[in-house]
């Protein structure tokens, strides 16, 4: 019996030849990550449509259509959360990968001394505590704090500026945090980008008389443009769905100005009313801008 059960199994690997082999094992490699990205992916995502598609409040949900959607045009705590998260991408996102990008060629001088330490305490923010940081900036950024200290100290302002509650002024200190956190994670990314490109053709460069900024423009940007591309894409990811330095440093305050989409979600979810309905509508329209902006970036950034 057992022997007949090993020549069946022999023939029947015998009947495949090597390359349908090959394709077998890759599927069996293959197809436990394809569903646990079905399960923790594409499924909510899925749920979360259909969701979107029904009304009521907690758990008296009932099918709604588009409804949702609907209320969506004329809620102004939407738009107006939308409004805030556009700003956030508009001036933090080119300021911080400008600001990685420059730190990190920087640090990828192997004349430069201390280059372990000035790249670990670049790096260190995005590993600090979210609550740590948050309290020290309000501490920071509070009427009698540091920052206002130091400014008039400086003779740069006549009173203390109210950090906290203006609505410029709020968005702009959300701004700080992120660009303060984030900067160091990409410009680890860059950092591996330089590295990977031959000094020698920075040394050729210089020899036919190229300056720095042409070295950079020329030959440091178009290498790394993949790099560039995908740090771009994760940071408007990012940005967009940002909850974090929202609900710590500003609580979404003052009057609503630095409330971000999120932010309205987790309080359409659980501190308002519960409307889970219209929160997955809030959340599956982010998905969609998400997913559009994307695809435009891929379209300019990629040339393939």
């Amino acid at each position: 019996m057992f022997n007949s059960t090993i020549e069946k199994l022999k023939a029947f690997k015998r009947g495949y030849s090597v390359n349908r082999k090959h394709k077998m094992i890759g599927w069996f490699f293959v197809i436990p990550g394809a569903l646990l990205i079905f399960s923790f992916y594409f499924y909510p995502i899925i749920r979360a449509f259909l969701l979107s598609m029904q009304g009521g409040v907690g758990n008296n949900l009932r099918f709604a259509g588009a409804a949702n959607y609907q209320r969506l045009f004329a809620d102004t705590l939407f738009k107006k959360s939308l409004f805030n998260v556009f700003v956030y991408l508009i001036l933090q996102v080119p300021i911080m990968l400008t600001l990685a990008l420059i730190l990190a060629g920087i640090l990828n001088d192997k004349t430069l001394k201390f280059r372990s330490f000035f790249r670990t305490a670049i790096f260190v923010p995005c590993a600090t505590s979210l609550v740590s940081y948050a309290i020290i900036f309000r501490s920071m950024f509070a009427l009698d704090g540091f920052v206002n200290t130091v400014l008039m100290n400086l003779n740069l302002m006549a009173e203390p500026i109210n950090w906290l509650g203006g609505p410029w002024t709020a968005r702009l200190l959300i701004v700080i945090g992120l660009t303060w956190r984030w900067t160091g994670y990409n410009m680890i990314f860059y950092l591996a980008g330089l590295q990977n490109i031959d000094p020698a053709i920075y040394e050729a460069a210089k020899i036919d008389g190229a300056s720095a900024f042409d070295r950079l423009t020329k030959i440091t940007i178009p290498m790394l443009k993949p790099i560039i591309l995908l740090t771009t894409i994760m940071s408007t990811n990012g940005t967009l769905q940002i909850f974090d330095e929202t609900k710590n440093l500003t609580n979404g305050g003052p009057a609503n100005s630095t409330l971000s989409v999120s932010q309205y979600i987790y309080r359409l979810s659980f501190e308002y009313v519960p409307r889970f309905g219209y929160a997955a509508a809030v959340a599956f329209v982010v998905f969609i801008i998400v997913a559009i902006l994307s695809f435009f970036q891929m379209k300019v950034g990629d040339e393939r």
